[in-house]
């Protein structure tokens, strides 16, 4: 496929043009974008074609590029919570009647309760519903989380609330679909909550037994907006259990089939709209309507958690003023460094309002006898880096250190720990190991001799990728072992290109998966949550769509869904206060990280207030996941400029040992896979990560 340059001028600044775009492809539908400028046939460096050239691997033919890039640069030029907040706490693990018991509920409880009162709510207003043991203080009331018995605790939570409060509804277990019993859904399904009692499917009532009906908490949390009560949902269960495969992953999920609970396959249709809330409210759901959510168990110590919730309570207890929106992006941040692809949603007129209370803060860990206070449950894994110091605030660092073994709630300090040394600050999270890969996974009666012979047996235990052998071909899943996650042909398929070998093929895509996995986790490592108070960047997305006649762009959600010919334009503006260097890489479904900006040879640099605005179009169908990462570090206005597109592709990684500032660096130390101990530099330039999915959907449009 040949490669075009399509340039554009627009004015970032008060005289002098910023910048060029560059496309893949053909440029139609973009030339009525360009105020002056030309379109050029160009060839293309060596560096910038290896590593598309390198990636073909879906269905039969060299990898079409995904998208169409395009970039323009222009010069653009909380309120405290009031009242009482109250709180129900809801997990399941144990069903009485039906065979879906979960292990994480009850952690998942007393991890919320422990948050909730970190930031400021009283033990007198938790009222928690809960299976099993859950280490709670004295003063909270626990019960049963029956039906009758959460419907009990919700009624007298809205009696006792009154205006400029706050209700907190949070639940951990199963949910389902059943037939919608009241109509609102347009004749489609009731998406139901399963408490401990719930049976399976009463024919002739048309309902699952003792089930609890987004119909009624809908009535719930609408009579306690009209008393002007503001509302917080939080949600780990899904509903999405069909259309998806489970194929030798690990993790459990807290999804029950229709099957399971007997309702017959012709009840459920699809679903209409419900009638919205009217009020202040936020719900924060564990995954997209489509996707599964998971438990996991939180390394070797037994205890299990929601991964929605491990990374929610993470963020909560530490966001100083945050409003919901940042702490959804950066839950979502933290489970995209998680074992599954499940992208957290949330809506709501409160997701730019501040969060009750107040969190923590950028947070020291006790250190005593070489160990720290801080273990799996803050996010911790064996070889983050910490640095050492005297005292809980401020100061002078007295060393940089290696975590070693992590347990739940501490961990070991890997050599000698100076004596003054009595608190640690998180430098870094671990990067990730070398790429493993599972025990393969045979689905058919096909002849996949070859396949089998280059992949050898596989590893036990946690994984990054299960090679599953189906419908003559080998597709690459993720950790949780869900074939096809968002629809058929999602998951990658590795397909040999001309003249190689199933081998041959196998290995290229195994080193393009293992830099892009591992390049995502240093990133991330890097830029730790991401959460502040104060942001440093603004970032806004809109589309247009059509491959010929393009529509007026509108603002969109990627995480929604694109189709081929959409563009998908990106602006990012600079809110903070001090100058940064803008970078962004896409992540494509088939393991190519593909740069979008800046342009080879541009500056980056984005003055405060400043802002810049870039494109891509795609191309090919889906479905996929993708994502999209934003990378600013913040800088001195006279030093070095920091481009890191040059991470996209394994060969211009390696050579970023030339580079001189501190990022670059570090950042390759921690690439490298050559088992050279990393060196104890200063954590560099602090790094603001955005990461964005994007859903690709299935047609497009003329």
């Amino acid at each position: 496929m040949g490669l075009k340059i399509l340039e554009e001028r627009i004015f970032g600044g008060p005289s002098a043009p910023r910048a060029a775009g560059f496309t893949s492809g053909s440029p139609r539908g973009y030339l009525d974008q360009c105020e002056s400028g030309s379109v050029t046939n160009v060839v293309m460096p060596r560096q910038w074609v290896a590593p598309f050239v390198a990636a073909a691997i879906v269905r039969g033919m060299w990898m079409r590029f995904r998208f169409l890039i395009l970039t323009v640069v222009a010069a653009l030029g909380p309120g405290l919570a009031l009242g009482e907040v109250r709180a129900v706490l809801v997990g399941v693990g144990d069903y009485a009647v039906l065979d879906a018991d979960l292990k994480g509920p009850p952690a998942d409880v007393a991890l919320m309760a422990e948050v909730l009162l970190t930031r400021g709510v009283r033990p007198s207003q938790l009222r928690v519903l809960v299976t099993g043991g859950a280490a709670l203080p004295e003063e909270v009331a626990v019960a049963a989380p029956t039906r009758s018995g959460i419907l009990a605790v919700m009624a007298g939570v809205a009696a006792a609330a009154v205006r400029g409060d706050t209700v907190v509804f949070y639940f951990s277990g199963h949910g389902a679909q059943a037939p919608d019993q009241s109509g609102d859904e347009g004749g489609g399904y009731d998406e139901i909550l399963l408490p401990s009692d719930a049976e399976g499917w009463n024919g002739a009532a048309q309902r699952v037994e003792n089930a609890l009906l987004d119909d009624e908490l809908q009535v719930w949390v609408q009579g306690l907006l009209d008393r002007g009560v503001k509302v917080v949902g939080l949600i780990d269960a899904c509903h999405a259990a069909t259309g998806f495969r489970a194929v030798g992953g690990t993790g459990v999920t807290r999804a029950l089939p229709p099957e399971v609970l007997g309702v017959p396959e012709p009840a459920l249709v699809a679903a209409g709209g419900a009638a919205d809330l009217r009020g202040e409210f936020v719900f924060l759901y564990s995954s997209q309507a489509d996707q599964r959510s998971y438990e996991f168990p939180l390394g070797d110590s037994g205890i299990w958690h929601g991964a929605f919730t491990l990374a929610l309570a993470a963020v909560l207890r530490d966001a100083p003023e945050a409003s919901w929106q940042q702490v959804l992006t950066a839950v979502s941040a933290g489970m995209a460094r998680g074992a599954v692809r499940q992208v957290p949603d949330g809506e709501g007129p409160m997701l730019g309002q501040a969060v009750f209370g107040s969190g923590a803060g950028a947070r020291r860990y006790g250190v005593r006898a070489g160990r720290l206070a801080a273990g799996l449950l803050d996010g911790l894994s064996e070889g983050a880096e910490v640095a050492l110091y005297a005292g809980a605030a401020g100061g002078e660092a007295l060393a940089l250190a290696v975590v070693g073994a992590v347990n739940a709630r501490d961990a070991v300090i890997v050599g000698d720990v100076p004596s003054a040394a009595l608190w640690a600050e998180v430098v870094a999270l671990a990067p990730p190991p070398e790429l493993r890969l599972g025990v393969p996974v045979v689905r058919d009666a096909g002849d996949y001799a070859g396949w089998l012979a280059a992949l050898g047996p596989g590893q036990g235990g946690e994984v990054d990728l299960v090679p599953v052998l189906t419908d003559g071909a080998l597709a690459l899943v993720g950790p949780d072992g869900v074939l096809d996650p968002v629809g058929l042909g999602s998951s990658p398929r590795v397909l040999p290109g001309p003249g190689e070998t199933a081998a041959q093929a196998l290995a290229r895509v195994l080193a393009q998966a293992g830099h892009s996995l591992r390049l995502a986790g240093v990133l991330a490592g890097l830029a730790g949550r991401g959460l502040t108070a104060a942001p440093v960047l603004e970032v806004a997305y809109s589309r247009r769509s059509g491959c010929h006649a393009l529509t007026l762009e509108a603002a969109v959600d990627p995480a929604k869904g694109l189709v081929a010919c959409d563009q998908l334009w990106v602006t990012v503006r600079n809110v903070g206060g001090r100058p940064v260097d803008l970078s962004m890489l896409y992540f494509n479904a088939d393991f190519t990280v593909s740069p979008i900006w800046p342009r080879q040879g541009l500056s980056n640099r984005l003055a405060v207030g400043e802002s810049i605005r870039a494109g891509l179009r795609i191309q090919g169908t889906g479905p996929a996941l993708e994502e999209l990462m934003i990378l600013a570090v913040l800088v001195d206005p006279d030093a070095a400029r920091v481009d890191l597109t040059r991470l996209a592709e394994p060969s211009m990684t390696r050579g970023f040992a030339s580079g001189s500032d501190a990022v670059t660096l570090w950042i390759d130390q921690r690439m490298r896979d050559d088992g050279q101990m990393r060196g104890f530099s200063a954590r560099p330039a602090a790094l603001v990560l955005v990461r964005q999915a994007v859903r690709i959907l299935p047609g497009g449009q003329e």
